[in-house]
């Protein structure tokens, strides 16, 4: 049987990728040398592929920013505002102008509008469409990667998201059409690549429809059967494989089995059910091939060989193994690169790392599985499995997971742990006179910048060559600056910076029990931006406090109020790699009692306001419409257990970023966080429509500049944004303040920008 992967990850083993881009940017190397790089990585991940027994290797898998962003370039969907840039720059000059902004040289453009990939915390670049949008062929990327790869002797699988999914991501930016309605327009474009490829070589192409896993509409189903039918009348000897992952195909699964494709790709992780309900069905001819995602791409834990070869044996029987290819079940994008780095027991217990398996070590479980899967498997593959089936019963039965004093107290939870005493009209008049803010008040959303000195203090620190103390001092220090520097601008409630911290998910679970830590274990948020995800291995505890220490110390060097800065249990969940041996609401549970326990010894010592970050609430979100209500029920309650617990004079504050509002706003409002602040600036105040239409009862901060550019807007431009939210919003229930935390830009734009926002909160007080 064919062995399927349906991407891997672009970053490079040691980030090399974040590491090239970020020279790029600050001017250290070259357009060629940036290429270069980008060469190497492509090139040692097809032989990785190719080394480890794959059959069907992806090309264009690889982005030096975003695989949306990718495709906007290759059909030539430039934004007009870039049309100078486009002019007088290069083609990676424009493209990183659409992905970061650019103020440079005399020019000085936003960055295009980026949001979730689907219920990851990858972010993708949002396409923008006029009615009359024209397409051509502008990049051919995707052809260039395929020869490429052809020139080392390995013939490749090109990977492209289908003109449906990318248009059904992109956003109109005029009024009077809809965005599908260009299909037809981006047709010939598309038709052009696809001959290009074919005659390139091509046999497989992999088209990615993860919209399939949505609920669709008719009228989007038909343009869906049009496209698919036009592809194999125009292009018969293609093998086109339609590709969903992240859920079922639900009910459009009777739209998928009836189209004229070579393969259909079934995420057999997220949705195992999926696979009865096809050989069940009569629309089912067993003339497409049934690729089965059984080797989890979201997760790092080890693939259970028996389960796996149970839903491969039942595809087996019903189709013969020449109908059955083994699979991820989505890109390796969303894993590491390659467990073998990791070697510090303190951090990652040897016990918990012989559980895990990161991107190379999947593509050996996919070999392994379809030796096992073979009429006369190898003997090298029959002791992996009796090794894979000790290790399961192991994990099972360890100590090192379970924790019965925490697993008591989520059973003992009633619905009091999640209510405070009163409403929010009776909390904000107490919030009000006790902390006696001005109209219009300013704050941040938490961190500030980590220079490179902060970072070389604390890897200092992790290999011993400056004691505990001189880092604290350091941390003080730069806390005390920070401090400084909020009162001298005139900022309103201050932050303390989080110097101390590594990163928002991190800094908690290397404070919580039940995590471990990998050192080496990134994956792509966006661009350049990598995270190391923490891995929830057992039940999470906390035994000490984990902020009040450098918080009470923050707060002591100022009469103002500074904010308490917690990452709410969702998001950690979500952002972390979750135990898969109970369901993730449990572990939800666990997580939002120790955050409870935290919030209450902030507000013990006199810590007045606490955010409580919540970005991932939306992208936890079940991607099919009929699972929303219970991950929303269990998602609010958490919250709320991790919030409930203080007075009414403690104001809760709680942040969202890069989220759709509309379709969940009566849930953010049953949160009942005194303040939300949430990313507005990209889309110019548009996802406040949501909550003026809901009429949100709560205060609201929405973001009046966009911290993921390096370009700083004028005051003029940040004063616009906001008159534009103060004819939305009554004035008395808004706040002023960046997009999102400070952490990943320079202290020069920073300060800029922050002044800029203080002077036009201040003159809003004056003219209202």
């Amino acid at each position: 049987m064919k062995t399927n992967l349906l991407g891997f990850p672009r970053i490079g083993a040691n980030r090399e990728l974040k590491k090239s881009l970020e020279k790029y940017w600050n001017g250290s190397i070259n357009v060629q040398e940036l290429i270069q790089a980008g060469t190497i990585i492509r090139e040692e991940n097809w032989r990785t592929m190719q080394l480890s027994g794959i059959d069907l290797i992806p090309s264009n898998d690889f982005s030096f920013y975003d695989q949306v962003l990718d495709a906007t370039m290759t059909y030539g969907c430039i934004p007009e505002r870039y049309s100078e840039i486009k002019k007088d720059k290069s083609d990676l000059d424009l493209y990183f102008a659409m992905a970061r902004g650019f103020q440079k040289d005399g020019y000085d453009v936003t960055a295009m509008e980026m949001t979730k990939w689907f219920d990851t915390n990858y972010h993708y670049i949002v396409p923008e469409f006029k009615k009359n949008q024209q397409f051509h062929l502008n990049s051919t990327k995707v052809i260039t990667e395929y020869k490429e790869a052809l020139s080392l002797g390995i013939r490749t699988k090109p990977v492209l998201i289908s003109p449906f999914t990318y248009l059904y991501l992109g956003k109109e930016k005029e009024e009077g059409f809809h965005r599908l309605d260009l299909l037809e327009s981006l047709l010939p474009v598309f038709y052009e690549l696809l001959e290009q490829l074919y005659s390139a070589g091509a046999e497989y192409i992999q088209l990615d429809e993860p919209c399939l896993a949505l609920n669709l509409k008719d009228k989007e189903r038909n343009k869906l059967s049009d496209l698919y039918n036009s592809i194999a009348l125009k292009f018969p000897h293609l093998k086109i494989i339609l590709t969903n992952y992240f859920d079922c195909y639900g009910d459009n699964l009777e739209t998928a089995l009836q189209l004229p494709v070579h393969a259909l790709h079934l995420d057999l992780v997220r949705c195992p059910l999926q696979l009865d309900d096809i050989l069940e069905s009569t629309l089912y001819t067993g003339e497409q091939i049934l690729s089965l995602g059984v080797v989890d791409g979201r997760n790092i834990w080890r693939n259970n060989f028996d389960a796996s070869l149970k839903l491969i044996d039942k595809a087996q029987q019903y189709l013969g193994k020449d109908k059955v290819w083994i699979a991820s079940s989505c890109s390796f994008l969303h894993t590491p690169y390659d467990l073998a780095q990791e070697n510090n027991e303190e951090s990652l217990p040897k016990i918990v790392k012989q559980w895990m398996a990161f991107s190379k070590q999947k593509l050996r479980e996919l070999a392994v599985l379809s030796q096992l899967a073979s009429d006369i498997p190898t003997e090298e593959a029959a002791i992996e499995l009796v090794k894979n089936r000790l290790l399961f019963i192991e994990k099972k039965n360890s100590e090192l997971v379970h924790h019965a004093p925490t697993k008591q107290r989520v059973g003992s939870l009633t619905d009091a742990w999640s209510k405070r005493n009163n409403n929010f009209s009776i909390r904000q008049k107490k919030q009000k006179q006790d902390l006696n803010l001005p109209i219009f008040p300013t704050t941040t959303i938490g961190s500030f910048p980590q220079t490179q000195e902060v970072r070389s203090w604390r890897s200092r620190l992790k290999r011993n060559e400056i004691t505990q103390k001189e880092y604290d001092d350091f941390i003080k220090r730069e806390t005390e600056n920070t401090i400084r520097f909020q009162e001298d601008i005139g900022l309103d409630v201050l932050v303390h910076g989080e110097f101390e911290r590594n990163d928002m998910v991190e800094y908690f679970g290397e404070r919580l029990k039940g995590f471990a830590f990998s050192a080496k274990g990134w994956v792509q948020s966006y661009g350049s931006r990598c995270v190391k995800p923490p891995i929830i291995y057992g039940d999470v505890h906390r035994e000490v406090p984990m902020t009040v220490e450098w918080t009470s110390y923050a707060q002591s060097l100022t009469n103002q109020p500074v904010k308490g800065m917690l990452t709410g249990p969702v998001t950690i969940l979500q952002w972390s790699f979750v135990r898969d041996d109970q369901p993730r609401y449990t572990t939800c549970k666990q997580i939002a009692l120790a955050i409870r326990d935290e919030v209450m010894d902030l507000e013990k010592a006199g810590i007045k306001i606490i955010q409580i970050d919540e970005p991932a609430i939306r992208e936890g979100l079940p991607l099919r419409q009929e699972y929303w209500n219970s991950y929303l029920d269990w998602a609010v309650e958490c919250f709320r257990v991790a919030s409930s617990g203080v007075e009414d004079s403690t104001q809760i504050h709680t942040h969202m970023c890069y989220s759709e509002f509309n379709d969940i706003i009566q849930n953010i409002a049953d949160m009942d966080a005194d303040v939300i602040t949430i990313e507005t600036s990209r889309s110019e105040m548009e996802l406040l429509d949501a909550f003026v239409q809901f009429k949100y009862p709560n205060e609201i901060g929405p973001g009046v500049y966009d911290i993921h550019s390096s370009r700083v807007p004028d005051m003029k431009e940040m004063e616009q944004l906001l008159k534009k939210a103060a004819k939305l919003l009554p004035i008395d229930n808004l706040w002023v303040n960046p997009d999102c935390g400070l952490k990943t830009r320079d202290w020069p734009e920073t300060k800029l920008a922050l002044v800029n926002m203080v002077q036009v909160a201040k003159k809003m007080r004056v003219e209202y």
